[in-house]
């Protein structure tokens, strides 16, 4: 009898661990940007910023048209916990608040199985109660001696503790350590969002990383110094925008880095821009560093194999390209942002994928993962799971993807209000210059890049000819877009100025 129930239970024991749920580990640092992660190959490469983020490329999958659709902090985190654009989630600017009971992303996975944290920079105001453990920065945080909100007895924000002596990036892997061994259920997998605060300016880093790069020359972006007068941008963006040099001076960053104003250009933006990238990339090393310390943990206890580690930023960022800082742009170094998938038990390695992807789509993908049963109707995002098994691509996948940026110049970083559509190969954007409110208008203008003959978005092309018919088929997917998203203007003073310029 023993002989006859042994190889049943063996299979039993091989069939639980083969359909064993994975853990699922989302690690999302704030503002880093795909020209400073290594694995995507920019100028800063050869720099090797980020080793170890680097290796989960090398060993599992690097997504190279993944974007945000809305390049400032809280919306696209809104649009991760929900899976809903703007409008729909209602965070169109930095304010605003996500309840508990819109943290759809934590019920769904506690609904799948899933013992849930959040630990580090929250940023949507309300309480993460949704998740069973959270420890999060107040609002931006600190990055040295960090305070952090946790559940307690005392209503919300009043709970608080305090890692004196510790840089934030060291706190909240510390924290997120302290979960994983001794506060998660550890009946269930689990699902950790780990927020980094770096490298959020104004790029403070770990006193350890002092002299990190101190006699390293950083490669300039070609496009620092010359944008040429008649290529890129047009009349409602050239004057506008903060910047390195001195042709972008609304936010003061080299007088904020300690600059002489008395330097004139090249050099004074040459200084700017060296103290600028140090200071951003040793704080991003710090980040690559805390990377590791997770990784060395889940490689020991031999939870590596089957869980699931993403790895993103919040939004794309500006490092001196087209002399810009910041993000909010929809330009490239703006609104995309590096994505990556580590997955021993599941996904090959080196593999890249090209499948065009936002920041909507992050929630349905980690819920098929987890294995929920579909994605939840009042989510927009659409699951790219399958990218990650390395299956083809769906006939029917979105051909382009949609951004909007409200926050009309805003923060002495003067970017005008602007929307537009991203597919494959081109760019089409409006900027059409008015606040939420429908105030303080700048010029509207249209602006169109072939992504492929310009990859660094250096000649507008909407007067072009060559692109006439192209340029109004974009225009009707635009419109399309909007309206099947839920997207569309309801300000009368906005709605007048789009259609007075939509055929411009």
């Amino acid at each position: 009898m023993t002989r006859t129930l042994l190889p049943a239970v063996l299979l039993a024991c091989v069939c639980s661990y083969v359909e064993a749920k994975p853990n699922i580990l989302f690690i999302m640092s704030d503002d880093h940007t795909t020209q400073a992660v290594g694995a995507y190959g920019s100028r800063l490469a050869k720099v090797d910023p980020t080793p170890v983020i680097d290796s989960l490329a090398k060993n599992g999958m690097r997504f190279d048209r993944v974007f945000c659709n809305n390049s400032i902090c809280v919306p696209s985190r809104a649009s991760i916990i929900t899976g809903q654009y703007s409008q729909r989630n209602g965070i169109i600017v930095l304010g605003g608040q996500i309840p508990p009971e819109r943290q759809y992303l934590a019920i769904e996975m506690k609904k799948a199985g899933y013992s849930t944290a959040m630990v580090g920079k929250w940023h949507l105001s309300a309480e993460p109660a949704a998740f069973d453990f959270y420890c999060v920065l107040p609002g931006q945080g600190k990055y040295h001696n960090p305070d952090f909100h946790v559940r307690g007895d005392k209503p919300w924000r009043r709970n608080k503790i305090t890692r004196s002596g510790q840089h934030s990036s060291d706190a909240i892997t510390d924290i997120s350590l302290e979960w994983l061994k001794n506060g998660r259920d550890k009946n269930k997998p689990f699902f950790l969002m780990h927020h980094f605060k770096a490298p959020h300016d104004m790029f403070q880093n770990a006193k350890r990383y002092n002299s990190y790069l101190e006699d390293v020359d950083i490669p300039e972006p070609d496009n620092l110094h010359n944008q040429p007068a008649d290529g890129f941008g047009s009349v409602a963006t050239r004057k506008f925008g903060a910047g390195v040099t001195k042709a972008h001076p609304s936010w003061g960053l080299p007088r904020k880095l300690g600059v002489d104003p008395k330097l004139q250009e090249p050099e004074h933006g040459k200084l700017a821009y060296q103290k600028y990238l140090k200071r951003y990339l040793r704080c991003v090393k710090g980040v690559d560093d805390n990377v590791k310390r997770l990784l060395d943990y889940l490689g020991e206890t031999g939870e590596l194999e089957n869980t699931v580690l993403m790895y993103t930023g919040d939004q794309g960022f500006f490092l001196g390209e087209h002399d810009l800082m910041d993000k909010r742009w929809m330009y490239e170094e703006g609104m995309r942002m590096p994505f990556i998938v580590h997955w021993p038990k599941g996904v090959k390695k080196g593999q890249v994928n090209d499948w065009l992807i936002n920041n909507t789509d992050f929630a349905p993908t980690i819920l098929e993962l987890a294995g929920a049963e579909k994605t939840p109707d009042y989510m927009q995002g659409r699951s790219f799971a399958a990218a990650v098994n390395g299956d083809k691509k769906p006939d029917d996948w979105r051909k382009v993807t949609y951004y909007r940026y409200w926050m009309h110049m805003a923060h002495s970083l003067k970017v005008p209000a602007h929307f537009g559509i991203r597919s494959d190969r081109y760019k089409l954007i409006l900027f059409y210059g008015l606040s939420v409110a429908g105030t303080n208008p700048t010029p509207v203008a249209w602006e169109f890049y072939d992504l492929e003959k310009d990859p660094f978005e250096m000649k507008n092309e909407y007067n072009n000819p060559e692109y006439k018919q192209l340029i109004a088929g974009m225009k009707e997917q635009l419109k399309t877009t909007r309206k099947e998203l839920g997207e569309e203007d309801k300000n009368p003073k906005i709605l007048e100025v789009i259609e007075k310029h939509w055929d411009d």
